[in-house]
């Protein structure tokens, strides 16, 4: 009976496989598209349907993303300015004794952490480029880089775009979950790799850079600080602009596909006018709502819409935060989490592959995603038992 059942599965496999061939390429990703907007359709009529999306995207740009590519040019420069005037150096020196007992990590990797906060999660890429860098590290540590860089990635505009919003404390209480969420992440992601490849632990991630030392540190510039500060101003806010141009896509497409399943009909019902849903999101969020209520604290079940587009992109992500306010849906301890799991996760969805595919990993990706998911998940628990706290100290 053993032997006929192994030998009828290739025949079962083939099949199968044979009747896949059938199926046209792009068969399956237009029924899905079809089905999406049929479905969206259904409820808000076709009209109005196209018209909110037109109406969305184009109040998601002149509203949001051009207030967001303004936050990118300051923190832009911001940061180019602290690289060349040696405070990036500074706060490394101060975070350096927390790297090896909270991450494991070589104290340098401070220095991955400051370049993402103060830019995007690609900056950790840059960084492990450099073999210097990178010769501090054991192969299962560099390649976690991914994972620790990211949970900072785009902090700085995060948090001052929640400053703008009016909000102060809870912006401190995210970096700290964000902070927590690192931890986790990073630590879970080097469990990951070293239970597939046991010889990365001891492995150099690469071989020792003989006859290379960082000069430039050490090299006196021959500019005057006012064109230093001046270029610093000036390319860091370049810098920006194309981080800004960069999150136009994401903002544009994702957040208006999640306001649509996120919000509902206006007072006068569907018009075609931006921001109005089918709020599906919401629905099905309400369902489980218990978990987001006691583990994240939210206090609506729209707010699960931030998360989920904090995934893809940031950007985004923080594009619902004045909608939401409107509404009425927002508060401290939405911030809080907003903040951290907007911070830790960053996008990294959208990131992982690319980073990881950069340094040589590919095939990592998947524990690299899953090590992240639980570390963004902590990073919102931590922010919300953390602010219930200091909301019953103060």
């Amino acid at each position: 009976m053993e032997m006929e059942k192994t030998a009828s599965a290739p025949v079962d496999a083939s099949k199968k496989s044979s009747f896949y061939r059938f199926i046209p390429t792009g068969v399956p990703c237009l029924v899905i598209v079809i089905a999406l907007f049929w479905y969206i359709g259904s409820i808000m009529g076709l009209p109005n349907m196209l018209n909110t999306i037109m109406h969305t995207a184009h109040d998601l740009l002149l509203n949001t993303v051009f207030y967001l590519m303004g936050i990118c040019v300051v923190t832009g420069a911001i940061g180019r300015l602290f690289v060349e005037f040696g405070v990036v150096k500074l706060l490394e020196n101060i975070l350096r004794p927390l790297m090896r007992p909270l991450f494991n990590l070589p104290g340098v990797a401070a220095l991955g952490a400051t370049m993402t906060f103060l830019s995007d999660n690609p900056a950790i890429i840059s960084l492990s480029q450099d073999k210097r860098f990178s010769s501090y590290f054991k192969k299962y540590q560099f390649i976690s880089l991914t994972n620790f860089g990211t949970a900072f990635g785009m902090g700085l505009l995060v948090m001052v775009f929640m400053v703008g919003q009016g909000y102060f404390i809870e912006p401190v209480v995210g970096l700290f979950g964000a902070f927590c969420g690192c931890i986790v992440s990073t630590r879970l992601m080097q469990r990951f790799i070293i239970k597939a490849y046991p010889s990365f632990a001891v492995e150099n991630a690469v071989d020792e850079v003989a006859g290379e030392i960082a000069a430039e540190e050490n090299k006196v510039e021959s500019k005057s600080t006012f064109i230093r500060t001046l270029n610093s101003l000036l390319d860091g806010g370049k810098m920006g602009v194309e981080v800004g141009i960069a999150i136009i896509p994401g903002v544009l497409i994702i957040s208006t596909l999640v306001m649509i399943l996120t919000f509902g009909a206006s007072a006068e019902g569907y018009t075609g006018a931006a921001y109005e849903g089918i709020e599906l999101l919401p629905w099905l969020a309400g369902k489980v709502n218990i978990v987001f209520e006691w583990l994240f604290g939210f206090s609506d079940p729209h707010l699960v819409a931030f998360p989920i587009t904090a995934l893809g992109a940031v950007g985004a992500a923080l594009s619902l935060v004045p909608n939401f306010a409107s509404q009425g849906w927002i508060d401290g301890n939405a911030i809080a989490v907003f903040t951290a799991i907007g911070m830790c996760w960053s996008g990294y969805l959208s990131t992982h592959t690319a980073m990881l595919d950069s340094m040589g990993y590919r095939e990592l990706t998947p524990k690299a995603i899953a090590a992240h998911t639980a570390g963004g998940l902590m990073a919102a628990i931590v922010a919300h038992f953390t602010y219930v706290l200091v909301t019953m100290i103060f």
